[in-house]
């Protein structure tokens, strides 16, 4: 995958990807769109929010519709209308987290479906068909994620399970040859190793040997401390190669993904911007504030002063009305704001990082973020 760097200030990076359906600059925040839609938001608004990626979830949509129907559409682009980039994970999560009964063995893994308990079994050939039947720019590899807490023996365990189906997905693209967009798919590989340091080392260098287009750090923001998820990130960065693209998956907070790029990290997701919205919780510059809370009642000020035009003209005081009399404007409107933080967060970085500036940025930004008394 051609993978440019453009300008590095300490470890902060600010690149250029080229994907099959075009160019996304790093560091970058992907929504998420779990079952092909990120969730209240039409795919015109995320275009104008600046989304350059966005994601799709391998297992849901596999579960429903099914991917031989996405496939029969012309993929999970044209199914959806989202014309840009997009990456889909490799079910492996979910199934951890969802399935009500699992059984992790060499050939993949037995579980119950959420939706309906119908016995199924996803392996790393499955997950590769399913992606490339989706046809999704960015693939990632079917790994196992261990708990936290877990002990070294388990994490050393379900590593080496893990580094064996990173080589069976590798052999079935290399037999398949999956293409979107009249290009060959990406392939991300993902370290695991839970804490412990040596096992993400050698997480990261398995990988490496076996060659991706990009490398993930998977197995981070499954309930361990914020100091553990950054050391797991400081363990495996550094063996990971300068001129492909670096995933933290699944996290996290606006401080948290600034202290992750100043670590040479370059892609993020995670649902918390859309999730808490639709709880009434937003984003601001001095941190988040509960929007249905009673001291917003009477407010005339805007969400935040980094607001998008398209929300900056509704009051405080308004929204917290929508979300107490139950409208749908309520849910959508926290959830385009909250998306569009992360955004100009992730795009404001990047400036930094090409200025020089980065590190006065991320602590000026963080600082002013955790100083106010967030409310409860």
């Amino acid at each position: 995958m051609p993978f440019t760097l453009n300008a590095t200030d300490g470890s902060a990076r600010a690149g250029t990807l080229s994907l099959p359906h075009g160019e996304v600059e790093t560091p970058i925040f992907m929504p998420v769109g779990t079952q092909g839609s990120v969730k209240t938001l039409h795919p015109a608004e995320l275009e104008e929010l600046g989304a350059q990626i966005i994601l799709g979830n391998t297992y849901h949509l596999w579960l429903r519709p099914g991917h031989e129907l996405i496939r029969d559409f012309g993929g999970l682009h044209e199914f959806t209308t989202w014309r840009k980039p997009m990456l889909t994970d490799s079910g492996g999560f979910q199934v951890w987290s969802l399935a009500k009964m699992r059984k992790i063995t060499e050939e993949g893994v037995r579980f119950q479906s959420h939706l309906d308990g119908t016995k199924m079994m996803l392996t790393p050939e499955l997950s590769m068909e399913i992606q490339a039947a989706l046809g999704s720019d960015i693939a990632m590899l079917f790994d196992e994620c261990p708990p936290y807490p877990c002990d070294e023996q388990y994490a050393e365990t379900s590593l080496a399970l893990t580094t064996r189906w990173a080589k069976r997905c590798k052999d079935w693209v290399s037999e398949n040859q999956p293409i979107t967009a009249g290009k060959p798919q990406h392939h991300f590989g993902i370290v695991q190793g839970s804490v412990y340091a040596e096992l993400r080392e050698r997480s990261a260098r398995e990988l490496v040997e076996l060659g991706f287009d990009g490398y993930a750090i998977g197995g981070v923001s499954v309930g361990e401390p914020e100091h553990e998820m950054f050391r797991a990130i400081e363990n495996s960065v550094p063996f990971l190669p300068a001129d492909k693209p670096r995933y933290a998956m699944g996290l996290g907070t606006p401080p948290q993904i600034l202290e992750m790029i100043g670590r040479g990290v370059d892609m993020f997701d995670c649902v918390m911007p859309t999730r808490i919205a639709r709880h009434g919780v937003a984003f601001t510059l001095d941190g988040p504030i509960h929007i249905k809370n009673l001291v917003h009642a009477k407010d005339p000020n805007p969400l935040c002063e980094s607001c998008h035009p398209h929300v900056a003209g509704f009051s405080r005081a308004y929204l917290r009305h929508l979300f107490r009399a139950g409208e749908i404007l309520a849910l959508r409107l926290l959830s385009f704001h909250n998306l569009h933080f992360y955004l100009s967060l992730t795009r404001r970085a990047r400036e930094a990082i090409v200025a020089g500036d980065f590190e006065n940025f991320k602590a000026t930004f963080i600082q002013r973020y955790n100083s106010h008394h967030h409310e409860p």
